[in-house]
């Protein structure tokens, strides 16, 4: 992990006024994805300029997407340069994983990126269930929980940027305590680990990263629905719309 990214990150969180470990996490985490984003990019963007962590998006135009828009065109048009999803899912591919926890690696932040930043683990998750196995939506749930909870037997440490942030001995919110003494005994718990395990450190503003090697996994494992992503009748087509035009009023 980069410290001057996680200095800047925490700054801009303590400045933002937001309380309860689980949201400054969560903020923590979405504003190191924002200035991955934008070093990936060259941009010289900074925070003050960028949509506040709390607060309206801005009025930049948005590119226009696709009538049947694929997931890839949501990484095309949607999802900036990705880089942290992207940088989690090829230390997954690096390391050996099977394809659906690559998939879930590249998957795991979706909803923090375009929709929502509060208990981004549940919204994602809900978001890909329509279009990805039970394995890989269970997976990305539970890895929100999972972050705060070590497991020496896979070299899982307690993440060092929480360390900085809230200490060694904070106590997260008592739904997160029982999300993970479930997931802790699932048969699908390494999955999810695994999720952790190539998330966190997953803040490399060096690391040249792009969709091009996951595009086979994805047509392998994500079921693309013909009238286009937000134009099939799943239950979660709303969220997909809701990210082709976030500012659409009525």
């Amino acid at each position: 992990m980069d410290r001057r990214l996680f200095l800047k990150a925490a700054a801009a969180v303590s400045g933002a006024g937001i309380v309860g470990v689980n949201d400054r996490a969560e903020a923590l985490e979405h504003e190191m994805m924002h200035l991955l984003d934008e070093s990936a990019a060259g941009s010289s963007v900074t925070p003050a300029e960028r949509p506040p962590l709390r607060g309206a998006e801005g009025e930049d135009p948005l590119s226009v997407m696709p009538a049947k828009p694929t997931l890839l065109d949501f990484f095309e048009h949607r999802f900036g340069s990705a880089s942290h999803v992207l940088q989690s899912a090829t230390r997954a591919m690096e390391h050996g994983m099977d394809e659906e926890i690559i998939l879930a690696c590249l998957l795991h932040d979706l909803s923090v990126m375009n929709l929502i930043r509060a208990d981004h683990g549940w919204w994602c998750a809900q978001m890909i269930q329509p279009y990805v196995s039970e394995r890989v939506s269970w997976a990305i749930r539970y890895h929100q929980a999972l972050r705060f909870f070590p497991d020496p037997s896979v070299g899982y440490e307690y993440p060092e940027m929480y360390v900085r942030m809230f200490g060694a001995d904070h106590e997260p919110e008592p739904y997160i305590h029982a999300a993970y003494e479930y997931a802790r005994n699932h048969k699908w718990y390494m999955a999810a680990r695994s999720i952790t395990m190539h998330d966190d450190y997953s803040f490399d503003p060096d690391k040249k990263v792009s969709i091009e090697p996951f595009t086979d996994i994805v047509g392998r494992h994500f079921r693309q629905p013909k009238e286009g992503l937000g134009n099939d009748n799943s239950p979660t087509a709303h969220m997909w719309r809701t990210m082709i035009n976030p500012r659409r009023r009525l």
